[in-house]
């Protein structure tokens, strides 16, 4: 461990001083995140995954990822992509995270997937906005977003089931309803009509598969109904446009002040925790126009997060029953759903511990890699200002992840990107490896932090107005969000992304 980061993951006593001096606070919030970022060149980036020579197209054309670094020819004779998939899946019993709980897993597949979306015909493509925007919620485009909109007080279409707010039913006697045919649903075709009859009419073409989706997008939908009702009572000469897209403006930044102060703090292993301070980064070179790269999209496959079983209504369920099925989160209530999570312990990121009903995917993501040209994940070290491995050691001190990676690749220098990312020990305190962290950080920090609502000139009350900066300034967890949107008089759930039990290291 070097110096710097060993005197930001200990001395916690100087760190709650530096926290208790607001200026101060501020200095290092933005001198760290800048370290964080400036570790390798900033947007704009001269290639994507259109042409491996830089283009016109290439620097304007948005339907492709962007690429940290150019394309390469890939080395001879790379072990198969079938072989290195069984270097993904479990041995045995799910390898537990001593820091995440289950609600960490489910958020970060939720949330990521507004931004890193890769077309399944092509997968140099991205079909995001690139923007965190609340896709899952408010959809891809304009039209999606006007079907699940109610026109009439800002609000989102939305129905009571058992006392409590979820999105109106998508189809009836198994077939999509009229308003609702512009949604589109993946894999629902092959869906019975009793299934189809429960899923929910919501803008996110995923967000019925897995049960943790709809938890947070039935969340987010409450609290943009709710926002909608408090600022159409306090400004009522608004009309449903002005309710409608303050509500989204305010959800979009509440959003990100989760994902800054929850987040990215539950991520990493610095004392210091990091908060959203629009208007810090103004002048920042990294300031650009966001664009995401096909790097940032393999680093999000953490499958290995999910465990082999999980617990849901009270029961010990195979992961598969909670997919394609709403009626779980109906029958038991929001509240104890996300307590159940919260109190579950995730699988840890790394090699050896994904599920096997997800070892396609794994072969598919090494495949991806190698069909974009990907370079080494040794050369991406290094793009990093992070010194070059040399030894099989320096990887991981686990004796297997040695022997494996020696015997399948022979030297360092072939590894790729993707095995790379995964194959390196979790750094103490955080649930990730140095490599996977340092990319979220400089991706996660210079994505979020370049939103048009966090600029200077538009983060102010009259774009939220005086309430809406008010409900933005007191909540930074998702507890906050939960325990306003639930019923009256429910109990005081347990909401977290960390395990209660995680002691510092």
């Amino acid at each position: 461990m070097n110096p710097q980061t060993y005197i930001l993951t200990h001395f916690g006593g100087f760190w709650r001083f530096v926290q208790s001096v607001p200026w101060l606070r501020r200095k290092v919030n933005r001198f760290l995140i800048n370290s964080s970022i400036d570790r390798t060149a900033t947007r704009p980036y001269p290639f994507t995954t259109l042409n491996p020579y830089t283009s016109w197209e290439s620097l304007t054309d948005r339907t492709y990822s962007n690429r940290h670094l150019p394309a390469v020819e890939q080395p001879p004779n790379l072990p198969d992509t079938n072989t290195l998939a069984d270097l993904f899946m479990r041995r045995g019993e799910t390898i537990l995270c001593p820091k995440s709980t289950v609600l960490f897993a489910y958020f970060a597949q939720w949330f990521t997937d507004g931004f890193l979306r890769t077309d399944g015909n092509n997968p140099g493509k991205n079909t995001s906005n690139h923007e965190i925007d609340l896709t899952p919620l408010y959809g891809v485009n304009k039209p999606v977003t006007e079907i699940i909109r109610a026109k009439h007080g800002g609000l989102l279409k939305s129905q009571m089931i058992n006392g409590e707010e979820y999105p109106p039913q998508l189809c009836e006697n198994g077939v999509v309803k009229t308003e609702f045919a512009g949604l589109k649903q993946v894999q629902f075709g092959d869906r019975s009509p009793e299934e189809k009859n429960q899923f929910f009419a919501m803008a996110g073409d995923r967000s019925n598969v897995q049960i943790g989706y709809v938890m947070l997008n039935v969340l987010f939908l409450r609290e943009h109904n709710r926002i909608a009702g408090l600022l159409a009572r306090e400004y009522p000469a608004w009309d449903d446009e002005r309710l409608f897209q303050t509500a989204r403006n305010i959800v979009i930044v509440i959003l990100m002040r989760i994902v800054i102060e929850e987040y990215i703090n539950h991520i990493t292993p610095l004392q210091f925790p990091f908060f959203l301070d629009p208007g810090a980064f103004p002048n920042e070179r990294w300031y650009r126009q966001n664009w995401m790269a096909v790097e940032f999209t393999l680093v999000y496959r953490w499958h290995m997060l999910i465990p082999d079983k999980l617990t849901v209504a009270g029961a010990s369920v195979d992961p598969w029953t909670t997919m394609w099925n709403t009626s779980l989160i109906t029958d038991r209530g929001l509240g104890a759903l996300f307590e159940e999570a919260s109190r579950q312990p995730a699988g840890k990121v790394g090699l050896f511990n994904s599920p096997r009903f997800l070892r396609e995917i794994e072969v598919r993501s090494i495949q991806m890699g190698r069909d974009l040209h990907l370079a080494s994940y040794n050369d991406y070290r290094a793009t990093y200002k992070m010194p070059r491995v040399t030894d099989f050691s320096e990887i991981s001190s686990n004796p297997t992840v040695q022997s494996e990676l020696k015997r399948l690749y022979g030297n360092v220098d072939r590894i790729d990107y993707y095995i790379g990312l995964f194959a390196e020990d979790t750094v103490p305190n955080s649930v990730l490896s140095p490599l996977i962290g340092t990319l979220v950080a400089i991706d996660a920090f210079s994505q979020a932090l370049t939103n048009p609502l966090l600029n200077p000139n538009i983060y102010n009350e009259r774009t939220f107005s005086p309430l809406g900066m008010e409900l933005i300034e007191k909540t930074s967890r998702l507890t906050d969000v939960l325990h306003r949107n639930i019923p009256a008089g429910s109990p005081n759930f347990y909401v977290s992304l960390t395990r209660e039990d995680w002691k510092r290291v």
